[in-house]
């Protein structure tokens, strides 16, 4: 397949590289910032492209690794163009494929293709690639030949339906970012506790790898531990007492989702005290 990029930044970058190591044929890419084209191409050895039809004209398979906000305007200036039999993919989390509206009237094919993995470096991040869950969405005549192309590089690659796509980029922010503020609320508590910044990023540092490491290698339920996992109201009590305003509110919340976890993992205990206290 010749593939051909519109925006140059990070996804960019990763993906193009991504597809070249795994013998695809990049065409170049096009971006309103010349200069940010021109590196991703030399990156990937393909070509920058200064003319946006050329790009349509000459690739197979596009895809749009621009900003969320800007893929409708986007594919608003590549719908003029001839895109009959040529496949539209952007890689938003959040975004579904109905974004290419009216694609299938005008001969084309739409995708939204997402690696379940943080792009953070737009020159190294493409190496961590190979070990991503890809989700994709999108038009059924050819879903299965865009399932294929990835699996053929290793990668498992989950479809799923597009009414689904805001939960399911919901799920990877609870996994990724809100992971960090949690992480980020228990150094702030033991700042408050007499910590330093660089104390408390060590003293946490053990729990946050065994912990990562156990539910990755045995699940949640075998990793979970603590107080709400054995039942030890009274300490559930001391901590809601010292806690105030969001610290609360979010101990509550995630709690309550501990507790489902326990219920699983501990089938013959009887939470329902539990219940009323995080209540």
């Amino acid at each position: 397949m010749k593939i051909g990029f519109i925006g140059a930044g990070k996804v960019g970058f990763s993906l193009g590289k991504y597809l070249a190591d795994n013998n695809q044929t990049v065409v170049g890419y096009y971006s309103e910032f010349e200069k940010d084209a021109a590196e991703a191409a030399e990156f990937t050895k393909s070509k920058s492209y200064t003319d946006l039809e050329l790009l349509v004209k000459d690739s197979e398979v596009l895809f749009l690794t621009v900003p969320d906000g800007l893929i409708e305007t986007v594919w608003e200036q590549i719908k003029v163009t001839d895109i009959r039999g040529k496949i539209i993919c952007h890689t938003s989390g959040a975004l579904s494929s109905e974004i290419f509206s009216d694609i299938s009237e005008l001969g084309g094919f739409g995708f939204s293709i997402h690696p379940l993995f943080a792009v953070s470096d737009k020159y190294h991040s493409y190496k961590e690639l190979s070990g991503s869950y890809f989700t994709i969405e999108g038009a059924k005549e050819k879903i299965e030949d865009m399932k294929a192309l990835f699996e053929s590089f290793g990668n498992t690659v989950c479809v799923i339906q597009k009414e689904d796509k805001v939960k399911y980029h919901g799920a990877a922010a609870i996994a990724s970012n809100l992971v960090v503020g949690l992480i980020g609320l228990s150094r702030r508590l033991l700042m408050e506790c007499g910590f330093d910044e660089e104390s408390a990023h060590k003293a946490l540092s053990p729990i946050i790898e065994g912990n990562v490491e156990h539910i990755l290698k045995d699940g949640c339920e075998a990793a979970l531990t603590g107080p709400i996992e054995r039942n030890d109201m009274e300490t559930v009590k001391k901590h809601l007492a010292v806690l105030e305003g969001n610290a609360r509110t979010v101990y509550q919340s995630v709690s309550e989702e501990i507790l489902e976890i326990a219920k699983m993992k501990n089938k013959d205990r009887d939470y329902h005290k539990m219940e009323e206290i995080l209540k």
